[in-house]
C-alpha cells in the first residue's frame, strides 16, 4: 500500500482550541475529511498550501541557493517534497530549526526589505503569523462538506471564539 500524502508536520493545534492547525495551515474539517479525499484532491490541497506558504514567506525572505536549501534540509532530517517549491521548503526549515539557525544565507535563504534585522525565530514568527491570517481566511469562505456554510465561531487568525 502507497503512502497517502499528507501536509501534517504532527504539531496540530486543532486538538487545543484551533479551527485551522499552526502547523499544516488546513482546517479542521478538511483534516477531518483528508483520508476521504482522492490522490488528485490531496496533491492539488497541497499545491495550494505550498502556494500561500510561498505567498507569504516571498513577502519576508527569498531563497538565493535552492540546492543549499535542500542540502541542508536533507542533512537536518526535515522532511520535503520533490515538487515542493524552494519557499515553502524555507518556511519548513525555519520552523523547525528558528532556534538554531545562526547564518541563513548558510541554508540559501536572504531576508528582503524588513526582515534583515529579524532572528530566524522571528523571521518565523511573522511569516506564521501571516500564514495564520491566510489560512483562516481561505477556511472562513469554505463551505463545509454537508453544503453548509462554515461555522463562523473563529477570529482572523483562526482561534475559536469562545
Amino acid at each position: 500500500m502507497s503512502r497517502i500524502l499528507s501536509p501534517c508536520v504532527g504539531v496540530c493545534s486543532t486538538t487545543v482550541g484551533d479551527n485551522v492547525c499552526r502547523g499544516c495551515q488546513r482546517h479542521d474539517q478538511e483534516i477531518l475529511d483528508w483520508f476521504g479525499y482522492d490522490s488528485e484532491q490531496r496533491t492539488q490541497r497541497m499545491r495550494e498550501l505550498d502556494a500561500l506558504r510561498s505567498d507569504v514567506a516571498g513577502r519576508w525572505l527569498y531563497v538565493h541557493d535552492e540546492a543549499a536549501l535542500a542540502e541542508q534540509l536533507t542533512r537536518h532530517r526535515i522532511r520535503f517534497r520533490e515538487d515542493q517549491s524552494a519557499l515553502s521548503r524555507a518556511v519548513e526549515l525555519l520552523r523547525v530549526g528558528r532556534t538554531r539557525i545562526r547564518d541563513l544565507s548558510a541554508y540559501g535563504i536572504t531576508p528582503c526589505s524588513g526582515g534583515e534585522e529579524l532572528e530566524p525565530e522571528q523571521l518565523f514568527s511573522r511569516i506564521n503569523d501571516e500564514i495564520m491570517v491566510e489560512a483562516a481566511k481561505r477556511a472562513n469562505n469554505e463551505v463545509s462538506p454537508a453544503g453548509h456554510p462554515p461555522d463562523a465561531t473563529q477570529d482572523d487568525a483562526g482561534k475559536r471564539k469562545d
